[in-house]
Parts: structure tokens; sequence; C-alpha cells
């Protein structure tokens, strides 16, 4: 029973000094996340969609609010066709698991969509992320919900 102790210790004392270690990455990779959808909001604000090409995934997959889905190129050439006259996030939250995350937040746009429509939104949406090979994120999917007013 007394070498089964100082083994129990060990093993305490290294998933003690595990969790902190986790706890610091999935701070930073929250920051990490924010900062793109913070660099994905700044693309809307200028109407440059190009600005963000590089954060969305080759295989990306979006579902727009009106139940449409579209590819990372087809979200793109959308994109330059979509002009904002505001654009913003409400709420930003992200939560990592592991190299994914998921990050949720408010979007209200108004502007004129890409066959010149006005467009007044107000909607939620659920972004998707996960961590490449490489170390870098990338968002993955993307999902858009009208928001309807509460009763």
């Amino acid at each position: 029973m007394k070498k089964i102790v100082p083994w129990c210790v060990l093993g305490f004392a290294l998933l003690a000094t595990a969790i902190p270690s986790r706890t610091q990455t999935n701070a930073g990779d929250q920051k990490a996340v924010a900062d793109l959808e913070r660099q994905w909001l700044k693309s809307q604000q200028a109407n440059n969609p190009d600005a963000i090409a590089g954060v969305v995934a080759d295989g990306f997959i979006n579902t727009g609010s009106d139940g449409k889905v579209s590819t990372k190129a087809e979200m793109i050439a959308d994109q330059k066709k979509t002009k904002y006259t505001s654009v913003d996030y409400v709420g930003l939250k992200v939560m990592v698991f592991g190299d994914t995350a998921v990050a949720v937040a408010n979007f209200r746009g108004k502007g004129t969509d890409s066959s010149g429509k006005a467009f007044d939104v107000n909607e939620r949406f659920t972004d998707t992320w996960a961590k490449m090979p490489d170390g870098k994120w990338q968002c993955v999917a993307s999902h858009q919900s009208e928001i309807k007013s509460q009763m």
C-alpha cells in the first residue's frame, strides 16, 4: 500500500499542473477566434469579403437565414455583391472544445443584398471553427437564423 500512495500523489500533481495550462491555452484560443470574428466583422464593415478568404476553410459551408446553403466561393461571391451601410455583432461569445471552437453572437446589418434588394436584418449566428494542422484557426461552417420579436 505504501508504494501506491507516492504514485497517486504524483498522478494528482501531474493532473493539477495540466489543468492550468489547458485553461491558458483555452483562453488564448478563445481570444484568437474572437479576433478572427472581429476581422470578419471589419471585412463586412469595409465591404471587403476578400479580407476573410484566408480565415474561411476551403470546405466551408454556410447556411443562411433563408435556408440557402453555399460554399466558401459562393459565399464570398455573394458578399462581393452585398453592400452594407451598417453592420455590427452584439454579444460575441466563443467556446473552445479542444481543436474546435464555436462562436455565437447577434448580427445586425443594413444595406443591399447581392440582387440589389434593401435589407435590415437582426440575426443570430453560430460559427464553427477548427484548429488546422498548422495551428491556425479557420471557420468551417456558419449558420444564421432570423431573430423573431419577443412576445
